[in-house]
């Protein structure tokens, strides 16, 4: 059943719409990974192979990025299309933030992780401070969207400078930090669903962890798309299998298309009514 306009407290008329944002499903999780992904390959297939350089393809991308989330912030519903869009180019936006601080400022990864960690607890703290609640079973106020694709481009963020640290810096190789990301969301996935069983899933303390997990398992598949797009892009003498991230990235893009198009036909993805009434009764 598709989701319907909610009454929040609070909130003006004009500001509440549909859930604006995809049912967390086996193919959220399979596009996001390939978003990561394109986001570390485009990235770099932009500045480095087409030559606009770390500069220009972060303002390239920003200004792209801009007038999707226009689009989407307009949109009074979730469109398939509009939301992956942006979050394809927020995925570069967010590596080229940190790419920009390591290359272009010399700031180290180690102090770009601990910075956007810290950046992304305020915006969780102000966001629950001020909405009570960080699901994303109830983005159904323009207030909420914003903190969530503010919280959306530090995830990027701080997972490009987690995931470059652990590869490059820890000298791990990218197929030992797909391994490593790979283990640690399999191990929040596995606590998520031990909790489940344990509680059961309408007890407000699994619900509470079911927020925690999403989040942490979002900050991980970042830096887990970037080690898959640099095992498959990079030269097979840094460690990859030496695709290129022209293939990589036409690969993958092509992937998000096929799936973004049988969820636009299927709304497969839409988040029913019934669970945005049970979000919004824990909050008020």
């Amino acid at each position: 059943m598709p989701a319907v306009a909610q009454s929040i407290p609070g909130a003006p008329k004009w500001q509440q719409m549909l859930n604006k944002v995809p049912e967390v499903t086996i193919y959220f999780w399979a596009i996001k990974i390939l978003c990561t992904t394109v986001g570390e390959t485009a990235s770099d297939f932009l500045s480095t192979n087409l030559n606009f350089g770390l500069t220009l393809t972060t303002v390239i991308t920003a200004t792209l990025l801009a007038v999707v989330l226009f689009f989407q912030f307009r949109a009074r519903k979730y469109i398939p299309g509009i939301y992956w869009l942006a979050i394809v180019l927020i995925s570069v936006v967010g590596t080229q933030i940190t790419d920009n601080l390591t290359d272009n400022l010399g700031v180290s990864l180690m102090t770009s992780t601990l910075v956007f960690a810290g950046i992304l607890a305020a915006v969780f703290a102000v966001w629950y401070a001020v909405e009570k609640t960080l699901s994303i079973h109830s983005i159904v106020t323009t207030g909420r969207e914003a903190f969530y694709w503010l919280a959306i481009l530090f995830t990027f963020a701080l997972g490009t400078a987690a995931g470059d640290l652990v590869a490059e810096q820890f000298a791990l190789g990218y197929l030992t930090s797909l391994l490593i990301f790979a283990g640690l969301i399999a191990a929040i996935t596995a606590s998520h669903y031990g909790m489940k069983a344990w509680l059961g899933e309408h007890h407000r303390h699994f619900s509470r962890n079911a927020v925690l997990a999403f989040w942490l398992a979002y900050i991980l598949t970042r830096p887990l798309g970037a080690s898959i797009g640099d095992y498959l892009s990079q030269a097979q003498s840094d460690g990859g299998l030496g695709l290129g991230t022209t293939v990589t990235s036409f690969i993958f893009l092509g992937a998000i298309l096929a799936l973004v198009v049988f969820l636009s036909v299927t709304r497969e993805d839409e988040i029913p009514e019934s669970v945005i009434i049970a979000e919004e009764s824990e909050v008020v």
